[in-house]
This record gives structure tokens, sequence and C-alpha cells, in this order.
């Protein structure tokens, strides 16, 4: 979702490269300017006679509990207290600045703790795939600092990833990954990422894939891209001391192919994930429930496969400031209990740094308010198989333009070419 989103906010933390952290977190959320992603076609809802859950009306005494608090009134769903939540994070940077942003959240929710930070390696060239130096250290450190925290990093599966590549191009690239000619960029990164002390981390590999925007597609070939997932996963496993989770996490609905068909077999998914947002215009969020491949259907394939589930990326989109999706999306996320949640918090889709969304970010705020102590994500208990394949060369990526990286290792990239096109 939003991958023109995620460029401007390279672009955006790479203009911004003078600003110190002390200066953002005095400054509070800023908002970002809105992003535009292609809309899938409109699922049709097929009818069923079991509920969509609502959250329940707060008591008399939470209500009065609830307004008390600074700035927050009761609403739907708002608790108080230290009531075990769902681990929960946001996205609020790709690069260091999104770490220093917790702390602000945190605050704003009246000290209930973000347990989950998330972020998203660049998919410009193979070199961004592995984990560039600098990239991971601000994030590996506030892993490292309390053992009951969670890093979920998104990792592209292709270079070029989001320069609309076709799909012939694609289905040929899927052939060639699945004998194998990319798989040392992968072991790279498992090594990087073990080395980092953060052997761990969730790894939202190729997310989305059901859809048409990213060359990590699978519409193309899904036979290539589940051989492909599969050497992936075979590979990063192989790194010793690792201990990665592989989060298979596609877009909520239909989309250009059914995310079931892309799956890629029980011993190589960990997590079962979806990103959910709230789209297309005029869907609510009870047919968001129920459509084809929609929140139910997610949930009760997880629960076939024995896997946990989680929503990597949720927020508000097409439907703008919609307190109703949000006081349903919150409900469902308490009910199913997912390992982890992240809802992108920036303009169209957040409720912190976008001020677009006043009614949203009320009934966010009052339901995270004031917890206490939140669980970790559980431990993995998925066995781990042994390695198979090995790795060839990989072709040298073509001579493109990539998109900026994070502020912080601004000077990783002066070295590199830069784009100064119209849209940067």
């Amino acid at each position: 979702m939003a991958p023109q989103g995620r460029r401007a906010r390279y672009r955006l933390t790479l203009i911004s490269a003078g600003i110190t952290i002390a200066a953002v977190l005095a400054a509070g959320p800023v908002p970002t300017p809105a992003t535009s992603t292609p809309t899938p076609p409109v699922p049709t809802a097929t009818p069923s006679t079991v509920s969509v859950p609502t959250a329940s009306t707060p008591s008399a005494a939470a209500a009065a509990a609830a307004a008390a608090k600074p700035g927050v009134s009761a609403s739907p769903g708002a608790t108080t207290g230290a009531v075990a939540i769902s681990p929960f994070g946001a996205f609020l940077d790709s690069g260091p600045l999104g770490v220093a942003r917790i702390t602000g959240l945190r605050s704003w929710l009246g000290g209930t703790e973000p347990k989950v930070a998330h972020t998203y390696l660049p998919g410009g060239e193979w070199t961004d795939i592995e984990g560039p130096p600098g990239f991971l250290d601000a994030w590996a450190r506030w892993r490292r600092e309390r053992a009951d925290r969670t890093l979920v990093l998104n990792v592209p599966m292709q270079a070029h990833n989001e320069e609309n590549v076709p799909d012939g191009q694609v289905r040929e690239l899927l052939g060639q990954a699945a004998a194998g000619a990319f798989d040392r960029h992968f072991r790279t990164l498992a090594e990087r990422l073990v080395a980092q002390k953060v052997p761990d981390t969730v790894l939202v590999l190729g997310w989305e894939m059901n859809g048409i925007t990213y060359t990590h597609r699978c519409g193309p070939d899904p036979a290539a891209w589940k051989a492909y997932w599969k050497r992936i996963v075979r590979t990063m496993r192989s790194v010793p001391g690792q201990r990665f989770r592989f989060d298979f996490t596609p877009s909520r609905g239909r989309d250009a192919v059914p995310w079931t068909e892309c799956y890629p077999g029980d011993d190589t998914v960990d997590i079962i994930g979806m990103d959910a947002y709230d789209q297309p215009a005029g869907l609510s969020f009870e047919q968001q429930v129920k459509e084809p491949y929609g929140l139910r259907q997610h949930a009760e394939f997880a629960k076939a496969h024995r896997k946990p589930i989680s929503f990597p990326e949720w927020g508000l989109f097409r439907n703008g400031d919609n307190p109703g999706y949000m006081r349903g999306m919150l409900a469902w996320i308490e009910e199913h209990k997912p390992l982890y949640n992240t809802l992108t918090d920036y303009c169209p889709h957040g409720v912190w740094q976008c001020a677009s969304n006043p009614r949203s970010s009320q009934v966010y705020r009052s339901f995270l308010y004031g917890h206490g102590d939140q669980p970790a994500a559980p431990a993995p208990t998925t066995p781990v198989p042994e390695p198979t394949g090995s790795a060839v060369p990989a072709p040298k990526p073509a001579d493109d333009c990539p998109a900026p990286g994070p502020a912080d290792w601004l000077q990783y990239w002066l070295g590199r070419k830069f784009c100064f096109g119209p849209d940067r």
C-alpha cells in the first residue's frame, strides 16, 4: 500500500537531514502530505449470518475516568487501567526519525507503550534489500533495549520494486528467482540482522503480492513466486543464530489475484498477515469483514493453518475521517488478538501525525490511552526446516536511479546517482 507515499517519505527524510531528532520531538507530530495509491477492484460482499463485532460502550465509571484524562473523552472502545491489549505500534517514518517518534506517540497515548517498531527496506537496488550500512542501526538499538519489543521489517523480493515493471519482465524475474539467482542478497540481509543482534525480527516478505503495484508481485507466475518465497526463507534460516519469523501479508480483498493462490505453505510461513485499509470508497467495515478474501476469510484461513495473524499496515483511506471504521477495526483486533498490529500513521491513513482525521484520532487515542504494560509478541513455535538449494550469481541491476534513503544515512547515498525529476 502507498508505494509512492514511501518514496515521498524517503525524499522528505532526505530533505530534512539537518533537523535534529531533539527538534522533531519538541515540535511534535508533523502532518505528512497525502499520498495516492491504486484502488483495487471493488469486491462483491457475500451475505453471512455472522455478526461483525463492535466495540462495547464503556461503563459510567470508565467513561468518567476516560473523560478525566487530559485531552481524551470517552468514546466506544475506551478503556482504562492496566488492561492487556494486543502488541501494537505504528509506522512513523522509514528512517531513524521513526524510532525517535515512538516516544512522542507513547506520550500522546498517556504512557501506553508501543511494543512494535515497523519500517521498510528500500527496494531501489539489491544493495538496499541487503540492509544498507547504517539503515538498521537505530531500529536494532531500539529492539535491544527491552526484551519485550518486536521489530517488524518489510523486505522487498525484487530490486526496482516500485518502477512499474511489466508483467512479462516480472515473470522472467520470478523464473530466475525460483532458480536461486537472488539468494545471496537475502543471506547478506540475514547475516546483517544477526550481527545487529536482532535475530528474531519479523520479516514481512514480499508484502501485498496479490496486487499490481510491486515488482515482487505474485500474479504473473504464482508457482514461481511460491518457489522463490521458499528459497528466501530457507536461505535466511540457514544463517547461524537466526530466529526470524516470516509474515505472509497480502492486501485485503480480491485485488489482482486471490491471495490464497500465492500462499507458499505452512513450512515457510510463521504468521499470516493482512494490510487492511479503509477502502474502496463507500465500502463499510462490515463489508470489509464479509467480502471475498476479506477480514473474516483472513482469520479463518489462518486458523485452518494454525498460524497467528497480524496487521502490519492498517488505517484510514478512501472514506476520509471515519470513526466507525476505526471503532470496527479496533474491536476486530481486540477480538482476534493478532500477534501484532501497526497503524500507518501519515496522511491520509493516520491519526497522530495527520490532522485531517480528528474524530478517528479521538477513537484511537481513547481506546489505547493510559494502559499499563503490554504483552510482548510470543516467541516462534514453527519448526525450522533444513535449508535446500544453492546460490548462483545474481544479474547486475540496471543502472537506474533509486529513491533516496532515510536522513540519518544521507552520507551513504551521497556517492550515488540521484534523480531530480519533477516527482522529486
